[in-house]
Order: structure tokens, then C-alpha cells, then sequence
């Protein structure tokens, strides 16, 4: 079958990840995306393992392929005369616009939506930014730890009671921005395809962080205070999580937990407690949540992670272990159902990442293809807009200049 974007080409002018994952996904559809570089590759192609402390000395940076893979890539300085009309020749053609500069810089080199969308109307201007791409912070510089952590109260939600702020692991924000402005996309390019005309699709990790912790968010709006999770006195002690003999940890998330106590009784071995009158109940567990937690807590500690895997499993809950995630990327299950594939690097030899994460019935999602090496497209990419050899001479010519100095 037809990819289903097959024939739509996407310039991308950005760096580091949210943009770059959405560009990613838009070539998994089977998008042509001209990824746009600094003449020496933006820095997140340069975040090896061994800057970050890790042992092997794999010579590519693995998320920048994850977040690059099936893209073309060219390198331009658009502060150049020369490269800035090559980008433009570029664009000329496109389909999208994918970017996460900010307005004022994209303004000042002509490169802004009102801009490009004067001259081709049908184009889709689609950016992302830390805090909106309109308003008093348009031109803030965000990565997810400060707008999409930070500022909404997610980084303060995500802690227990008395401990520290927890740290975001990085791209955490960008994924899930990533997936809302690739609907966007799609989105605009059906309105599209229905009446010629495109538009401008934006979202801002702000946004995002507020819609991904949505259930707290919309209560606060309503309620003024902040849920939080204390695992010593939770509501329900069926959704909580607990410490085992050997240091591990495990999740119940028994919701609905009538339904569940007496199987959670029988793989703890506590039969006597499903009659319990403190215990028979939503509202007595409640009531008697810390004595509850108290005592599976007590119970849990007496045996080591491998075993409790056993015993619930035997019942039909609905609970987790905690993994690390050494362990995780090993989980048989994530393996089966295909959450990771093999990319063949030209030089970097073959490597796993993670693969797309969705799929289509009629489209293979291609993931494994690697993320392209910096301005190797750049020749053909221009000759393709309709440059002439010595423009596109001049336009690369100056960015061979920049990148020796």
C-alpha cells in the first residue's frame, strides 16, 4: 500500500528533540524530511555514550538517530546570503515547515509563517516552542526540564511528601510534544488536501505538560490544590508501591480494589484478612489505610522480588515490578511485540533503538533506518530546489569555510 504521506516533503529547521522526534515520525509515514543543520551539526549529534559517563565507546549519539532516523540532511548557515536563498529555493517546494526557532529569529531571516505563507498559501507552518509561539514568552529559549517540568508543577507532583524535586530524564516532554504537533500535522494536511489551503499548526511543552498530568491539572482548576501521592497514608493501599527483602520495589494499581482484595489476600498468603472487618471494604481500608500499609509493607519484606513475580501473577492482578531499565529494554513482552528494532549503520555497524510507536495495518513504519550523516544530501537536495551549480557551490562553499574556522 501507499505510504500514507508518501509525496509530502518536509523541510525541518531545528534542533535537540521535540521537532526533530515529530520529523522523525513524519518520515516513519513515509514523509520526505529535509532535515536543516548548522554548518558543524547541531550539538545533540555529538552526545555520545562516553560524554555521559557510560562505557562503550559507540561512535554515534543514540538518541539524535532515534529522533533523525529516515531524514536527508543538509548544512546551511542562513546568517550567509548565499544559503539563506538556498533555503528558501528549498521551501519553495515543501510541503511543512517543521521548526522550533524561535519567532524573533525566525522573523529576522524571513523564515517566520506570515512570511512564507504570503508567498505560498497552501504551505503548513508547523512550530513548536517553551511557552507559545504568541504571548509574553514567545521568544523564552525552553528546553522540557524548565516549561514543561518546572513551570507547570509536574516536576513539584512527582515527589513524596518531604523529599526533594525529582530531575526529568531528558526528552521526556519532547516525546509526548513530539506526538501532539505530528497530529497537528496531519491534521492540516487533511484540511488541505480538502481545500488547498494550509495553515499555521503549533503547541508548546508548556501545554504539553499541562495536558500530559491532565487528571491533576484540571482538578487544581477546580479545587485550588494540589493531589498528591503519600505511600504511607494513600486513599486506596491497593494502589501503591512496596519494598521487597532483596531492596526491590513493586506497583499495585488496583483501582478497584473490592474487586481485588481477595485475590491480593490469597498471593500474600493471608486469607485470614479478606474478612477482616477493617479490611472488608473501600471505605474501612481507607479509614485504616496507615495500620493497611503498615502491614503489607511487613508482608512484602519478607520476600524477594522473583518470588512476589510468581505469586501475583498466580491471581490475576493488576500490578507491576519496578524495573531498571537495563532490565526493561530486555522485558520479553517489549521484545515480542516488537518495541525495539535493529538500525544498520553504514559505519556505526548495527545497533537497537526504540521503533515507532504506533503502527499501521497497511504501512510498515520504517525505524530502522539510520539518521543521515551531517550535509549529505546538501548537493542533491539543492540541485533538486533548482539551484544552479554555482549557486549551490556558493551556498556550500561558505559553509565548508565556516566549519574549518
Amino acid at each position: 500500500m501507499t505510504a500514507p504521506l508518501e509525496g509530502i516533503r518536509v523541510v525541518e529547521i531545528a534542533s535537540f528533540v521535540a521537532v526533530p522526534a515529530a520529523g522523525a515520525l513524519l518520515a516513519d509515514l513515509g514523509a520526505e524530511v529535509i532535515k536543516v543543520e548548522v554548518p558543524r551539526g547541531e550539538v545533540f549529534r555529538y552526545a555520545l555514550p562516553r560524554f555521559s559517563g557510560f562505557a562503550p565507546d559507540f561512535p554515534e549519539a543514540p538518541a539524535f538517530q532515534m529522533d533523525n532516523r529516515g531524514k536527508r540532511s543538509i548544512a546551511l548557515d542562513v546568517t550567509r546570503p548565499a544559503a539563506l536563498r538556498a533555503l528558501e529555493r528549498v521551501i519553495e517546494g515543501a510541503d511543512v515547515v517543521l521548526t522550533n526557532m524561535l519567532p524573533g529569529r525566525l522573523a529576522k531571516y524571513g523564515l517566520d509563517a506570515e512570511t512564507l505563507r504570503a508567498r505560498r498559501p497552501e504551505l503548513i507552518f508547523a512550530c513548536l516552542s517553551g511557552y507559545g509561539h504568541e504571548g509574553p514568552e514567545a521568544d523564552t529559549p525552553a528546553f522540557d526540564y524548565t516549561a514543561y517540568w518546572a513551570r507547570t508543577g509536574f516536576m513539584d507532583q512527582m515527589r513524596d511528601e518531604g523529599a526533594s524535586p525529582t530531575f526529568l530524564r531528558p526528552g521526556t516532554g519532547d516525546h509526548a510534544a513530539a506526538m501532539g504537533l505530528t497530529a497537528g500535522i496531519l491534521a492540516a494536511l487533511r484540511v488541505r488536501d480538502q481545500t488547498g489551503e494550509g495553515q499555521v499548526v503549533s503547541t508548546s511543552l508548556m501545554h504539553v505538560g499541562f495536558y500530559i498530568q491532565g487528571n491533576d491539572a484540571a482538578m487544581a482548576l477546580v479545587a485550588n490544590e494540589a493531589p498528591r501521592h503519600d505511600r504511607r497514608a494513600t486513599r486506596n493501599p491497593l494502589w501503591n508501591h512496596y519494598r521487597t527483602s532483596d531492596g526491590r520495589w513493586l506497583f499495585l494499581v488496583m483501582i478497584e480494589s473490592d474487586r481485588y482484595w481477595p485475590g491480593l489476600c490469597r498471593a500474600i498468603g493471608r486469607e485470614d484478612l479478606i474478612d477482616e472487618t477493617r479490611y472488608t471494604g473501600v471505605v474501612e481500608r481507607y479509614r485504616h489505610s496507615e495500620e493497611l500499609i503498615g502491614l503489607l509493607d511487613a508482608v512484602f519484606a519478607e520476600r524477594p522480588l522473583a518470588e512476589w513475580e510468581k505469586r501475583l501473577d498466580e491471581h490475576t492482578l493488576i500490578w507491576s515490578p519496578v524495573r531498571t531499565l537495563p532490565e526493561a529494554v530486555q522485558d520479553a513482552t517489549a521484545r515480542a511485540t516488537g518495541v525495539f528494532q535493529t538500525v544498520e549503520h553504514p559505519t556505526a555497524g548495527p545497533f537497537e533503538t526504540i521503533a515507532p510507536p504506533v503502527r499501521l495495518s497497511g504501512h510498515e513504519m520504517r525505524g530502522e533506518r539510520p539518521a543521515p550523516a551531517l550535509g549529505a544530501d546538501g548537493a542533491d537536495v539543492l540541485a533538486e530546489a533548482g539551484c544552479s551549480e554555482q549557486e549551490i557551490g556558493e551556498a556550500l562553499r561558505v559553509e565548508a569555510e565556516e566549519v574549518a574556522r
